[in-house]
């Protein structure tokens, strides 16, 4: 199902999983990840029949003066960095479609071969949070010992479709390698990038692991997307009024009493949501 393309001496690699798909608002997990993997080399990759309905999946036709230049197809890919002399692994690439229990067991494979000694994966929530706040984030975590303090983790019992990235997570999980995963509470209302969801992935990550990311332009965008979304919410009435009801939600003390108001926030909000954004 993979070949591998490189075997780089690595010293402690960490894998780093984050699909385009379910739970990928914002696109924070995805942008996180390829932040961390920058240009690193492709050291392995999937092949995409197995995975992906090409009707759903698209491919990507490139025409140049009406002449056909390529396809580009869907692809996993597993990209290599080193950062502040640890090892990263970066799996990446658009959710497949087909044969989740048998990419899982093949990431299992390829971390035994790599060997990993810890997954960590990266995605984002919608959320009825407003974007004047700090960034929260969700862990979850394959053995209650990696749930550190602040980690905001879900209590009690909890059942949510699950993506991709917790079933890899599983595999990895049950063949001894310890695994952790950081879901970023994205405001719903916004439909492209959400910088200030990345940048605190990033930095998370950073934490996480000891290793000293270097951020780049995540602060300067983080900052620039924030003072866009101040100047919309001065033009639009409505939509200040939407942040401002989140805002009291999110400075209430009372989480449990108002997770039923911010529910019904969700369900009314995303059926009317903020064009442009």
């Amino acid at each position: 199902m993979f070949e591998i393309h490189a075997s780089p001496v690595m010293r402690a690699p960490v894998l780093v999983v984050a699909f385009d798909g379910w739970v990928s608002a914002g696109a924070v997990g995805t942008t996180a990840a390829d932040h961390l993997a920058e240009d690193g080399d492709i050291v392995a990759s999937f092949r995409p029949d197995r995975l992906y309905d090409f009707r759903v999946s698209r491919p990507v036709a490139t025409f140049r003066d009406g002449m056909l230049q390529d396809i580009e197809w869907p692809s996993l890919t597993v990209r290599y960095r080193s950062i502040d002399g640890r090892d990263l692994l970066v799996l990446t690439g658009p959710e497949p479609n087909w044969n989740w229990p048998d990419l899982a067991a093949a990431v299992a494979d390829l971390c035994a071969a790599f060997g990993v000694v810890e997954q960590i994966s990266l995605g984002g929530i919608p959320w009825a949070a407003p974007h004047t706040r700090a960034t929260e984030v969700v862990t979850t975590a394959s053995r209650p010992d990696l749930l550190g303090p602040g980690s905001n983790a879900p209590e009690g019992d909890l059942q949510v479709p699950a993506a991709l990235a917790l079933v890899v997570e599983q595999r990895v999980s049950t063949s001894g390698i310890p695994a952790v995963g950081f879901w970023a509470r994205v405001p719903h209302y916004i439909g492209n990038v959400y910088y200030p969801g990345v940048l605190e992935l990033v930095e998370r990550v950073a934490r996480h692991t000891g290793i000293d990311i270097p951020l780049g332009s995540l602060v300067d965008d983080s900052a620039a997307q924030r003072r866009q979304l101040a100047a919309l919410m001065e033009s639009r009435p409505d939509a200040r009024q939407m942040v401002e009801r989140y805002e009291q939600l999110a400075d209430a003390e009372d989480d449990a009493a108002s997770g039923v108001d911010m529910t019904a926030e969700i369900e009314r909000y995303l059926r009317d949501q903020i064009e442009g954004m």
